[in-house]
């Protein structure tokens, strides 16, 4: 089971340590202890505790359904004008999100630092990653490349 680290799970979630702290002595995260003695926070529990908090999704006081999920809503941090193109770049919490899009719809959004923005994102592929795990050292007689059977 995947642990973190109590300013990791902090980081992830976009809170500070010491309401992953709270939210552990309320139950509301599983926590223990690592091998070095540190509190740490299970990941089940943290992505739990991350859908509970999301916003909600679908708005029935809104008369547009759409079929992207992910909105990222934020503030205009730059905007680029060449002819019939503009780039507009937002900063959504800790994520940055840049847009390519036509000058006219740069107008018709009214768009410029400073505003507030929502980016919806549907995309035909997303690419996850994740950290390396240290793979297990081979034995000494595999390293050296040397074989470990005699071959017939």
């Amino acid at each position: 089971m995947t642990h973190f680290r109590i300013s990791e799970a902090a980081a992830l979630v976009g809170v500070s340590d010491d309401t992953i702290r709270r939210w552990a002595d309320a139950g509301l995260l599983e926590s223990d202890t690592d091998e070095s003695g540190r509190r740490v926070v299970s990941g089940a529990s943290l992505a739990r505790r991350a859908i509970e908090l999301a916003p909600a999704t679908g708005d029935d006081s809104d008369p547009v359904r759409r079929s992207a999920r992910n909105r990222f809503t934020g503030i205009v941090t730059g905007v680029q004008r060449e002819g019939l193109v503009a780039l507009v770049e937002l900063q959504c919490g800790p994520n940055r999100v840049v847009s390519l899009m036509t000058a006219e719809a740069l107008d018709d959004l009214a768009l410029e630092v400073g505003s507030r923005a929502t980016a919806v994102v549907k995309a035909t592929t997303v690419i996850v990653e994740t950290e390396r795990r240290q793979a297990p050292s081979p034995a000494p007689a595999a390293r050296a490349g040397r074989r470990t059977q005699e071959e017939p």
